[in-house]
C-alpha cells in the first residue's frame, strides 16, 4: 500500500467510526444478539470488527440507549440487544443530523469550482 492509499484508508476508517453508532442503533430497532448484528451490518455493506462492536454495545447499554436480555433457551446462551425508548429518541436525532450533514456534503460535491 502506498502513502496515498494509507492516507485514504485512514480517512475512510474515520468516516466509518463516526457512523457505526447510527448503523448499530438502526439495526437494533429489531432485537439481535452480537453475531447476528455483525452479520446484518456486514450484509448491508457495513462491516464492523467484533473487537469494535462488543465494547460499543456495552457502552451504548451503559448510556441507556440499549437494553439487553439473556436468552438461555438455546444450548448456547445469547445476549440480545434492542434500542431503548431513550435510544429511539437518540436514533431519531442522530438520523436527522446524518441526513442534514449528508445533504450538505452532497451539495458540496455537486458544486463546480
Amino acid at each position: 500500500m502506498d502513502d496515498e492509499d494509507a492516507v485514504l484508508a485512514g480517512h475512510i476508517q474515520e468516516i466509518r467510526r463516526g457512523s457505526v453508532v447510527l448503523a448499530c442503533l438502526s439495526v437494533l430497532r429489531n432485537q439481535h444478539y452480537g453475531y447476528s448484528l455483525l452479520k446484518t451490518l456486514e450484509d448491508a455493506g457495513f462491516a464492523v470488527d467484533a473487537n469494535t462492536l462488543y465494547p460499543l454495545l456495552r457502552r451504548l447499554e451503559k448510556q441507556g440507549l440499549l437494553t439487553s436480555q439473556w436468552n438461555t433457551d438455546e444450548p448456547r446462551p445469547r445476549k440480545f440487544y434492542t434500542v431503548s425508548g431513550k435510544g429511539t429518541r437518540f436514533l431519531d436525532r442522530l438520523a436527522a443530523e446524518w441526513s442534514e450533514l449528508n445533504g450538505s456534503i452532497e451539495t458540496l460535491l455537486r458544486e463546480k469550482s
